[in-house]
């Protein structure tokens, strides 16, 4: 990977191991020591990166809970960046709800009190003439490739977080590091702290955000405006990420901005990929054909309507349906009830497209009865919505109900997959949003699918930023869910899972990158030059720029 250039006085090798991005700890070399003064300053012997991962998995493993083990891990970003990625590369499965959802939410619910070291940029509403002098902190021109942007609103099921949101963006860009090879020294994690109405929040002492009620209107729409104008200006290249914004302003602002910057957001577009993979998949074993479908949405928020949005795309891009005709194959609930074009102002403006012409709102029950519905996706947060008989109900119109309760963190699903497949007597096709145990059927286990969102959008991120397009249009996510759904193990065996294991995520990430490429190019959005062409030459073309955890030889200039 070649070797990277250290400018340090002699004076200065304490400030080598201080510094996470370039510090090895003891796996300095002998000719580093010598060459950065680093005799004395650390122990004689010197070990490899793989004695090193040994020793901090065993400091991992003695930490007496997740929220501790999760902040160990942050302890070790900030001590030796390239031992942190090896160490979660080499243990992914077992340590990803650690370092995510849904140990995250606790980390971020505890930012101000566990708070150490500050990491990203902070932005706030009430000082945007600095935008642009706190952006240039961080480099200039092409020196940042992806950025993590997050106003706090709705963080991982548990609400308004203010300034805590600062730890979803850099958790974001930890998974585009880990699962796409996305450099972690090229990135970028924003908060905007437009102050919190989290009451806990605005009472607490050791509270580091905004200490005021969350600006709306037209201040918190200038402000956003003028941190995506000033981010284009400072990195022209770069590619936008929108990270848990409320439901009244994730989609408006994704709307605004996606013509004019390569821009996604993850809540909506991130969702709705990796559902409608598993959902593309489920209908292929079911044999139910996607123009046929009828889907219900449990819960209309940025992921629900996110979902709707994705599958309405896909029906479109396959059948040629109008988009309107479309939206009649989904019937989307929230709090109110069905979605009905009555409750007017009452409506987002993510949901209206999907709003039906009923009279009166129905209940959940009510509505799978009505519909008889091949599909079911909870997005509500709602624990124990989807009961028994709303199951059993959906089991006897359809031969394999397709049931996916995906809210997360895991005491927020709609209902247990083993309590699914019992009501359905095995026929159910299941996937989840947070990792769940195998479910028994006539003697035999079976893996449920979790449809998590990391399989999805660190590639389509990677995509976007190799080819430097200029938007992210539809036909390239309904190219990156495509690319998802072939990696299905139930492609090859039906009682396999839906989709595959985060485990295999560095390979996805080059079949998303590769599948968005190829579209950008198609689509003439792509400004990178000299893309190749060929599959084989795209796909190692891809693979060596993705960042590795490797040491690299320092020098001295």
């Amino acid at each position: 990977m070649g070797t990277i250039a250290m400018s340090l006085r002699v004076e200065q090798g304490k400030s080598l191991i201080t510094t996470g991005q370039f510090n090895k700890g003891s796996a300095f070399t002998n000719e580093e020591r010598k060459n950065f003064k680093l005799h004395g300053l650390l122990p004689p012997n010197v070990q490899t990166l793989e004695e090193q991962v040994h020793r901090a998995y065993q400091q991992y493993s003695s930490r007496p809970d997740d929220l501790a083990k999760n902040t160990f891990m942050a302890s070790m970003k900030a001590q030796n960046e390239v031992l942190y990625y090896k160490l979660l590369q080499s243990h992914l499965k077992e340590m990803f709800s650690v370092i995510y959802t849904p140990t995250e939410g606790d980390a971020i619910k505890n930012y101000s009190s566990l708070f150490r070291k500050p990491e990203g940029c902070f932005l706030n509403i009430n000082d945007q003439d600095r935008i642009e002098e706190s952006l240039s902190n961080f480099g200039s021109g092409d020196e940042v490739d992806y950025i993590v942007v997050s106003d706090g609103e709705e963080i991982l099921g548990i609400g308004d977080q203010g300034v805590g949101a600062m730890l979803i963006s850099v958790a974001k860009l930890v998974i585009s590091t880990l699962c796409a090879g996305i450099h972690p020294s090229r990135q970028l994690p924003v908060v905007l702290d437009c102050g919190t109405d989290n009451e806990d929040l605005l009472r607490d002492d050791l509270y580091l955000g905004v200490r005021q009620r969350r600006a709306r209107g037209q201040e918190y729409d200038q402000f956003v405006d003028k941190f995506v104008t000033t981010a284009k200006k400072k990195f022209p290249r770069a590619y936008i990420h929108f990270e848990d914004f409320g439901l009244q302003n994730a989609k408006r602002i994704l709307d605004r901005f996606r013509s004019q910057v390569p821009c996604f957001n993850d809540d909506i577009q991130g969702t709705g990929c990796v559902t409608l993979a598993a959902l593309i998949v489920a209908l292929d074993v079911s044999k139910v054909k996607l123009e046929d479908a009828r889907v219900v949405i449990f819960g209309s928020g940025s992921a629900g309507t996110g979902i709707a949005e994705q599958i309405a795309d896909s029906i479109v891009a396959e059948t040629g349906k109008s988009k309107s005709e479309a939206s009649k194959q989904i019937w989307c609930l929230d709090k109110p009830g069905l979605l009905v074009k009555s409750l007017k102002d009452q409506l987002t403006p993510a949901q209206v497209p999907f709003a039906r012409d009923d009279e009166e709102s129905k209940d959940l029950l009510a509505v799978v009865k009505e519909v008889k519905p091949h599909v079911l996706i909870g997005t509500s947060t709602k624990p124990k919505a989807f009961t028994e008989p709303i199951i059993r109900e959906m089991a006897k119109h359809v031969e394999r109900p397709i049931v996916f309760p995906l809210s997360n963190p895991t005491r927020l699903h709609e209902a247990c997959p083993e309590d699914i497949n019992r009501w359905s007597d095995g026929q159910a096709l299941i996937a989840t949003g947070s990792p769940f145990p195998p479910v028994e059927r006539n003697g035999t286990k079976y893996e449920i699918a979790e449809c998590n969102n990391s399989t999805c959008f660190p590639g389509i991120g990677l995509g976007a930023v190799l080819s430097r397009t200029r938007v992210v249009s539809n036909k390239m996510l309904v190219a990156a869910v495509k690319a998802l759904a072939a990696r299905s193990p139930a492609r090859q065996d039906p009682n396999q899972p839906l989709l595959p294991d985060v485990e295999d995520v560095r390979e996805i990430s080059v079949d998303i990158a590769k599948a968005v490429i190829q579209t950008a190019v198609r689509e003439g959005e792509a400004q990178e030059q000299n893309i190749p062409t060929a599959k084989e030459e795209l796909d190692e073309w891809i693979r060596v720029q993705m960042w590795e955890p490797v040491y690299r030889p320092l020098v001295k200039v």
